[in-house]
């Protein structure tokens, strides 16, 4: 992912300090009752990367097994390979059976399709929605939270045109929507209206932390579920102490009412992801006491020049 990247040399420059909470957040969580155990998933975008051979995948994986694996490591995957096109019922199923396979309660998030999303900018959408929904639910128990993420360019002025697209769901689809346009953000009015509008809905919104756009770890929660989009730097220091960072967030929330926490890697450099995700998963139990297995890096961080 190469969204808000930003040289190396400017990081040490760059505030990553996690805003407050906003008045919504406060708001939603102490409306919601306070869970034992915080149901948690911890993932990555992809699982088709050969650089994980020989680091959580075996030497000689072939690469129709990348899924069959990555179940092993991983409790849930952030799909963005549906958003290329509108995932038909024949391949859920195929995907569905790998995880099926390892009897584990993985949960797949598939983004929703860029048709519905950036070609007809959720205008006249019918048709590809119905199948977008048609298809996931082939996931069955394996399906976890969809998310929707608009184009840069679709700003504050389709408020309307979003607010209509979410009437027309499902009442029962669980969703979560990442906008981009920087004027959701820096318009006060706007950026009011779009999470109050959100919460109205019942439909989450993504948290992005990215270097370059800090506009987007907004942190507002319109309900009571945390969906993080975590963008590194490489395994640069900074990498570790903002995942702390989000951890010690996460566990502050989860004392407030949050009921579930959805949190996926992402680095600009993808053959990183599994070591900060073993980093994370360690991390997240000793703070939030869960049990959550992790990726199990296969060599010595020693052998990566680490």
């Amino acid at each position: 992912m190469d969204f808000g990247k930003v040289p190396e040399n400017e990081l040490a420059g760059i505030d990553f300090t996690l805003p407050a909470d906003s008045v919504l957040t406060t708001a939603v969580l102490k409306q919601a009752k306070a869970l034992k155990d915080l149901p948690s998933y911890i993932g990555c975008a992809k699982w088709g990367r050969k650089e994980w051979k020989g680091l959580i995948y075996p030497d000689k994986l072939k690469d129709i097994l990348f899924l069959n694996e990555y179940v092993k490591h991983f409790n849930s995957i952030e799909l963005n390979a549906v958003f290329y096109k509108v995932p038909e019922k024949d391949q859920i199923i195929t995907w569905r059976e790998k995880a099926e396979a390892k009897g584990a309660e993985f949960k797949f998030c598939p983004k929703i399709s860029q048709t519905i999303s950036h070609i007809k900018r959720l205008k006249n959408a019918e048709e590809a929605t119905s199948k977008y929904l048609s298809s996931i639910m082939e996931f069955g128990k394996y399906l976890g939270p969809s998310f929707l993420q608009l184009s840069d360019n679709f700003g504050p002025a389709n408020l309307q045109v979003l607010s209509d697209y979410l009437e027309s769901l499902p009442k029962d689809f669980d969703l979560f929507v990442e906008v981009r346009h920087q004027g959701w953000y820096t318009d006060v009015s706007a950026r009011k209206e779009y999470f109050d509008m959100l919460s109205k809905h019942h439909v989450g919104a993504v948290i992005t932390d990215a270097s370059g756009r800090r506009d987007c770890v907004h942190m507002e929660l319109p309900t009571p579920h945390a969906f993080i989009r975590f963008v590194g730097n490489s395994l640069h220091p900074t990498d570790y102490k903002r995942v702390d960072e989000w951890i010690d967030r996460i566990a502050e929330w989860k004392k407030q009412g949050l009921q579930s926490a959805w949190f996926f890697l992402h680095q600009h450099d993808e053959k990183d992801t599994p070591i900060l995700a073993d980093y994370t998963v360690k991390k997240w139990n000793e703070v939030l006491g869960t049990e959550l297995a992790g990726p199990g890096i296969r060599i010595k961080p020693t052998e990566l020049g680490l």
